[in-house]
């Protein structure tokens, strides 16, 4: 199941949560990795929309937990709405909290994307036998998001696929790896999946804030689909 929480409003809609957090991630002394406080929130956010949206939820608005200081809440706020903007989505309320009280030595910070979805257009278990999958863009972690995001696959490119016809669904991937979505989705599918024994892709590696993702989608679109990803195409 994907990692996100449905929540029934009605018989015909859900609200839909979905999350992510980043530890020694930031801008004080102690921090494993060292970036700007915009960085931090444009890739914490980023994952919990993409599982958001892959779902078939549209966001309604994002909760940002802010551990390291109120002086950088508009900073956070920047990187948040610089992932929207990617995406070709509007700009989405924003609430939260800081921890004002005491001062952590490591930066921690926390995003909720909060959604809502017609159940009807829920995409989980909506691939069918024929589909072929791929994934799109490479799994990265720590430092290597920074120094090679030429393979972290843009939002803007999800969001697209997300609306293209011929595709079923799309399975961001996180700290499991790629082999671990693979399995879910088939899993939620009643399929099995045939692994590579070995390929261009590490399929356990970790895709830190998901800088890659499954899709499944029909045969007949696999050339537009290619020309569309450019790069960041890999067949399973």
């Amino acid at each position: 199941m994907r990692d996100v929480v449905f929540q029934p409003l009605s018989e015909t809609e859900s609200l839909v949560i979905s999350a992510d957090n980043s530890g020694g991630v930031g801008e004080k002394e102690h921090d494993l990795v060292h970036v700007p406080y915009e960085t931090v929130a444009y890739f914490g956010l980023r994952v919990a929309l993409m599982e958001l949206l892959a779902v078939g939820a549209e966001p309604v608005s994002v909760v940002i937990q802010n551990f390291n200081d109120e002086a950088v809440w508009e900073r956070l706020e920047a990187g948040v709405q610089k992932v929207f903007h990617e995406a070709g989505i509007g700009s989405v309320p924003v609430t939260g909290s800081t921890e004002s009280n005491f001062r952590l030595l490591q930066s921690a910070t926390g995003f909720i994307c909060i959604g809502k979805v017609n159940t009807k257009n829920i995409r989980i278990g909506v691939t069918p036998e024929h589909a072929k999958l791929a994934v799109i863009g490479k799994p990265l972690v720590g430092e290597e998001v920074l120094t090679d995001q030429e393979h972290v696959a843009p939002l803007s490119l999800f969001y697209k696929l997300l609306h293209t016809k011929g595709v079923y669904e799309i399975v961001p991937v996180g700290s499991k790896g790629i082999e671990h979505e693979l399995k879910g989705l088939a899993l939620a599918n009643r399929r099995e999946v045939d692994l590579p024994a070995k390929g261009t892709l590490d399929l356990k590696k970790s895709a830190g804030p998901s800088t890659c993702f499954i899709m499944s989608y029909s045969p007949e679109i696999e050339t537009e689909l290619k020309k569309i990803c450019s790069h960041y195409f890999y067949a399973v």
